[in-house]
């Protein structure tokens, strides 16, 4: 087997002694970059901001909402119908009770065109609930025809 050379380098210590002991010359070595400065500056911005922010979320919330509080009733009613069309769907897949579903209303149809809307008197009482109903919802008194 053959005998490998070694090399001996020099440290960087020696290095530097080496250097400075030239004469003439005066070499002025650099400190290593302190990360722990930088990370101080970032802590402070991030400190500075996550205080500033209750205050900014407050005015903001103050300032906009009504368009918020909007904006989540949309959302919140996409997400109501959502959930009750998935649950739709997995009554639809039980079997026979699509068509029950469909004979109630079928059945409940049937009742409410015999209930208020073969005769003038029944219709009249119908309109007059639809009235009443819609006062109390709106708040005001509508007028009767």
């Amino acid at each position: 087997m053959p005998e490998q050379e070694f090399t001996e380098t020099a440290s960087k210590e020696a290095t530097v002694a080496e250097i400075n002991s030239q004469t003439g010359t005066i070499t002025k070595l650099q400190p290593p970059a302190q990360p722990q400065d930088e990370w101080v500056k970032y802590g402070e911005q991030v400190s500075t901001f996550l205080a500033t922010l209750p205050d900014y979320l407050g005015s903001f919330f103050n300032q906009y909402k009504q368009p918020l509080v909007t904006v989540g009733l949309i959302v919140g009613s996409i997400v109501a119908v959502k959930v009750l069309l998935a649950i739709l769907d997995a009554l639809n897949d039980i079997p026979l009770v699509a068509p029950t579903f469909e004979l109630i209303g079928i059945g409940y149809s049937a009742w409410f065109v015999y209930r208020y809307l073969l005769k003038a008197s029944t219709r009249k009482e119908l309109t007059s609930e639809i009235t009443t109903l819609k006062s109390q919802v709106v708040g005001k008194q509508i007028p009767e025809a």
